[in-house]
């Protein structure tokens, strides 16, 4: 794709700020000059075995990266490319090599912290990386601190109340944190790490009312510890709700010695206040963020006058797309789709978008039409492509479980307008076989499901033209119609076990002399000759066409 790039959004923060955010609990700088780098364009992660594309200015993190040889090379290489740092995992190794090759290169060196996940760091970066919304204007001021800037508001917090300060969702889910967290005890540490009050704690409290009281009251509460968890969560905590109405979205905690003075309580009730306002900044921008980004990506699919505007509002109109399209299986269409699935088709995607993200930085994830579509810029080989895709896509169903069926459907490479829109139909074709068909498995491309694929385009002809079953078939189900037969189920049982009686009559359940009674009615009802390749071929494309004929049909009765 020719055309001219449009600068993307930029990050407001530099390496020194994720420093200042992050360090001591999360991060340490382990060597080199962290002023270098005034502006981070993103976060990558690092794969050996296949190099992502590197946009300039950015984090990486060098997962799996230990041996001192290594860390030299690939700090060699970062150089090359004007990363912003290496993130590796502590105990760093600072060999002097190492060293020298970090001085060289102009990379600093960072070391995250034992236990903290990598996935957890990259999140909680991408919240600091706060970028505007697509074609949106310079940023807005809360209390005089950027919009949505939960970790700016964590700090301005904590100074007030001298005490190391934590922002939680509903769900105990850490959102942004100050620093001086090294000033708690080892629950607030475990806290940070994991990014989530561990469960432990978090039962605790719920016993001892704790949550319930916080959403009752608009005043901090006063928490003190107690004997029966594991000496590690000592220190006492002032907590209060963060309210938009009578909507609770969240809590401010603060770790502290004692009780708060008068002055700082009511500081802390108004900080709840100013936290409320950022946090529905958050989630207003989050939604414009999300409809924006679904319209561009939906022009972009569907084609026409807006889609190369488009592209390039996406910062995508310079380099070969890999489409990929997620979904889970269609809702019920007597109940219709529920609250619950329309949550988790949410929480799909927005983790889809973090995963993607990761490995191509220049990337676009949206929802349309129930199903979240992927552009990544690509720029390998395009006969490798597809299988690129195939493995980000199987690494992140690995990560998100099983809780919910899920399938990604990858299209061809794209380095066109008309090709996306081709690879988009065929991500559509993909899809629809695996959702329907659970033994395709999670992830396919065309080439791994093309016969089925053109199975169903011709059993949806068939359909619409309301054409009814004809020939042998037609007489074998109007004999199992009148007389209660098994006939259309033992010629499919039959032409799967390719012609063995013992494993058809197997999986009948029933004994392999019944079976061959059967079969022998299916020639003479039938008028088939099973011998030849044509009959067979033209009955087991009807069955196929026809899936509902052999559904409930009785296999363990005697032959009428």
């Amino acid at each position: 794709m020719q055309s001219s790039a449009v600068p993307g959004p930029r990050a407001r923060a530099s390496l020194a700020r994720v420093l200042d955010d992050l360090g001591s609990t999360l991060l340490e700088l382990v060597h080199g000059d962290p002023g270098r780098a005034e502006e981070i364009s993103g976060v990558v992660i690092h794969d050996p075995l296949d190099a992502p594309v590197l946009p300039r200015r950015s984090l990486v993190l060098g997962v799996g990266v230990e041996e001192p040889d290594r860390v030299a090379e690939l700090l060699g290489e970062l150089g090359r490319r004007d990363a912003a740092a290496l993130v590796l995992r502590a105990p760093v190794p600072v060999s002097p090599e190492v060293r020298a090759a970090s001085e060289a290169a102009g990379v600093p060196v960072l070391g995250l912290s034992r236990g903290a996940p990598w996935a957890h760091l990259a999140a909680m970066l991408r919240s600091l990386l706060v970028e505007g919304d697509v074609g949106a204007v310079a940023p807005e001021s809360l209390g005089g601190l950027p919009s949505g800037d939960l970790f700016a508001v964590a700090n301005a917090i904590a100074s007030l109340l001298d005490a190391p300060i934590t922002i939680e969702d509903r769900n105990s889910r850490v959102l942004a944190f100050s620093g001086r967290q090294d000033e708690a005890d080892p629950s607030r540490v475990e806290t940070i790490l994991g990014r989530q009050v561990p469960e432990r704690y978090s039962r605790i409290l719920s016993e001892r009312g704790v949550f319930r009281e916080l959403h009752r009251s608009d005043q901090p509460i006063f928490v003190d510890p107690t004997p029966d968890a594991d000496q590690v969560f000592v220190m006492p905590r002032v907590a209060v709700a963060v309210r938009a109405g009578d909507e609770v979205l969240g809590s401010i905690w603060a770790a502290v010695p004692g009780p708060l003075s008068p002055e700082r309580t009511d500081a802390l009730r108004d900080a709840a206040k100013l936290v409320a306002l950022h946090l529905l900044r958050v989630r207003a921008g989050a939604d414009v963020e999300r409809r924006v980004r679904a319209d561009l990506v939906g022009s972009v699919l569907e084609g026409g006058p807006g889609a190369r505007e488009a592209l390039e509002r996406l910062g995508l109109a310079d380099s070969p797309l890999l489409v990929l399209a997620l979904a889970v299986p269609d809702p019920d269409p007597e109940t219709g789709d529920d609250p619950v699935l329309a949550h988790e088709r949410q929480r799909l995607s927005d983790a889809f978008a973090v995963h993607l993200s990761a490995v191509h930085p220049r990337s676009a994830t949206a929802p349309v039409g129930g199903v979240t579509y992927a552009l990544a810029a690509y720029a390998g080989p395009a006969g490798e492509g597809e299988a690129r895709a195939v493995r980000v896509a199987g690494d992140f169903l690995e990560r998100i479980g099983e809780r919910l069926r899920t399938v990604v459907a990858v299209g061809p490479v794209a380095t066109s307008l008309s090709e996306i829109g081709r690879s988009r139909e065929t991500t559509d074709r993909v899809l629809r076989v695996l959702r329907d068909d659970p033994s395709a498995g999670p992830v396919a491309r065309l080439v791994d499901v093309q016969t089925e694929s053109l199975l169903m385009e011709l059993r949806d002809r068939v359909l619409a033209r309301g054409e009814p079953v004809t020939g042998p078939l037609a007489a074998l189900v109007a004999y199992d119609e009148e007389h209660d037969g098994s006939l259309v189920a033992t010629l499919h049982a039959w032409l799967e076990a390719f012609g063995d009686v013992n494993r058809a009559a197997e999986a009948l359940y029933v004994h392999p002399n019944t079976f061959r009674y059967r079969l022998r009615r299916v020639r003479e009802v039938g008028g088939l000759d099973l011998l030849d390749p044509a009959q067979r071929f033209a009955v087991g494309l009807q069955l196929r066409l026809w899936p509902g004929l052999t559904a409930g049909a009785p296999s363990t009765d005697d032959p009428a």
